[in-house]
């Protein structure tokens, strides 16, 4: 009998976390809650291929989210292409400009990339809030209608809103997680997993340290511009703060908080920055303090992030 492997046994706690979730949520708010930790879940995963497989670190991938969120907005406008074709628009053209931009880019290491990429993200973010006559400025502009869901009612399958893009953002999650587990431990997911370890060592044994560097960068891209795509059809509009450095910090957090080299690490530390405000809004002016408070005792306590360092105390019990 086939032993059933650990990747396949992430994929199918998963599917029955999100299939089961609904049936203990109070009302349909909740939804709507759900599939915002998804699409979130979905750009933290590009920071762990990028951070926890390749070993580098970007504080301005919020701009491949802002590419794919207005390439939704503008392609449909100014091409006469589909929604859901701008957002494979979006992909691409994602990882086109991190093709171009991470060649010099990734040369760079340490702090010294942390500041070309911020660089990056706010050149992204300029672009989007000042160029008023295309982007729409500060003021944002609106995402047309995918239509997925009419065409899934003319088959006889009628959802509302929440429960649609519950649903579709979460079947998106699960193939990404699906391609990102299957990537770790690939030929490929090796040797970006040698260059974390250590470059020179890499190098020695005949890995092209540069190509494997820019494909993870090219991938993460790639994960990025859908989960703003996602994004950007399931609100109906979207602003350059989609870009902004603060977006960028927020999903580097939710990586580290969950466990930056762990796949269900990150949908975990999406689920908690994502759930926390609202639950704690009771708290109101104090909710940030709290919340801050939390992730500073989670980094003291749990350096690891949430995931890696609970799983190790269960291990040392048993």
């Amino acid at each position: 009998m086939k032993k059933i492997s650990s990747k396949q046994i992430t994929l199918l706690v998963l599917l029955v976390i999100i299939a089961i979730a609904p049936l203990f949520f109070p009302s349909s708010f909740y939804l709507r809650i759900g599939s915002l930790v998804f699409v979130t879940s979905l750009a933290v995963i590009s920071i762990v291929i990028l951070t926890g497989y390749v070993g580098q670190i970007s504080l301005g991938h919020a701009g491949f989210i802002g590419i794919g969120a207005y390439a939704c907005a503008l392609a449909p406008v100014h091409l006469g292409i589909s929604v859901l074709s701008a957002s494979i628009l979006g992909a691409v053209l994602s990882g086109a400009l991190a093709w171009l931009v991470g060649k010099p880019i990734l040369r760079l290491r340490g702090y010294y990339l942390s500041v070309a990429t911020l660089g990056f993200g706010m050149l992204i973010y300029m672009v989007l809030n000042n160029e008023v006559w295309l982007t729409g400025g500060p003021d944002g502009i609106q995402v047309a209608d995918p239509g997925i869901r009419s065409l899934l009612k003319s088959w006889g399958l009628s959802l509302n809103n929440a429960e649609f893009w519950y649903a579709f953002s979460g079947f998106v999650l699960l193939l990404g997680a699906w391609i990102a587990l299957n990537l770790k431990h690939s030929a490929t997911g090796r040797a970006l997993h040698a260059l974390h370890g250590s470059e020179v060592a890499a190098r020695t044994v005949g890995i092209d340290v540069a190509r494997f560097k820019l494909r993870g960068f090219i991938i993460s891209a790639v994960y990025a511009s859908v989960a703003g795509s996602l994004l950007a059809m399931q609100n109906r509009f979207v602003t350059p703060d989609v870009a902004g450095f603060m977006h960028s910090v927020e999903i580097v957090t939710m990586a580290v908080l969950g466990g930056a080299a762990s796949v269900v690490g990150a949908i975990l530390g999406a689920t908690i920055l994502t759930a926390l405000p609202q639950i704690l809004t009771f708290l109101q002016e104090y909710e940030q303090i709290v919340l801050g408070l939390i992730m500073m005792l989670v980094m003291i306590f749990l350096p690891g992030g949430v995931l890696p360092s609970l799983l190790r105390m269960l291990r040392g019990r048993g």
